[in-house]
């Protein structure tokens, strides 16, 4: 898969690019369009649901559009290390890289419970959507720094981290990272959003904005 990104960093697409016969995983919300005849078979429903994409023989692609406004963000994994990735924050994904959820650094963080990140491993591409602006966060061995959930996008494995309630009497929830933050510390990456989009809910629901509105 060869991905080409137009319209970064405010609007960013990403236009998969599919060798004959290459299959890969998306996002069925982000699609936007596709070549003619390009396969699309959408597995589960919901926040769960996948999108198993397949060119034919001559090859095809497949425009991926995030659902929010911002930047795009491309890693190549290489076997050697995974990465933890918000679920609201990838967009698609080479069919040779897993993706586990129950994978040991998910069970670490969230205890064996169902949470809002997943892990990716094995070797490929991997591309990601941020709300605004994307910001790498390099640590250095020691080097520690708390992020609000709400702003992670993705961290290299080889960060240690903690993930704790922002105030102890605030609502909180795995399962979206409502009232949660992560303690990080180096070495390796952290890649954050420049917005958060439960922030936007906050601000729209607290100014008279609701689907009822």
């Amino acid at each position: 898969m060869q991905v080409r990104t137009r319209h970064t960093p405010t609007f960013g697409v990403a236009r998969l690019v599919l060798a004959p016969g290459e299959a890969v995983l998306a996002d069925p919300l982000t699609i936007a369009a596709t070549s003619y005849g390009l396969v699309v078979e959408v597995k589960g429903a919901g926040a769960k649901a996948v999108a198993l994409c397949t060119a034919g023989a001559e090859g095809g692609w497949i425009d991926a559009a995030p659902v929010l406004p911002g930047d795009l963000h491309q890693i190549e994994l290489d076997g050697t290390h995974g990465w933890c990735l918000a679920r609201h924050s990838w967009i698609a994904s080479s069919s040779t890289v897993a993706m586990n959820p129950e994978a040991p650094p998910m069970q670490a963080i969230f205890g064996g419970a169902e949470g809002f990140m997943n892990y990716a491993h094995g070797q490929g591409a991997v591309v990601l959507a941020c709300y605004g602006a994307l910001d790498l966060v390099t640590l250095e061995a020691g080097e520690a720094v708390t992020i609000s959930s709400d702003h992670v996008v993705a961290f290299a494995d080889t960060v240690q981290c903690r993930l704790r309630p922002s105030a102890p009497d605030g609502v909180q929830s795995i399962q979206t990272g409502e009232g949660l933050v992560f303690d990080f510390a180096g070495p390796g990456a952290v890649l954050t959003q420049a917005r958060g989009p439960r922030r936007l809910t906050t601000w729209l629901r607290a100014n008279g904005v609701s689907p009822r509105s």
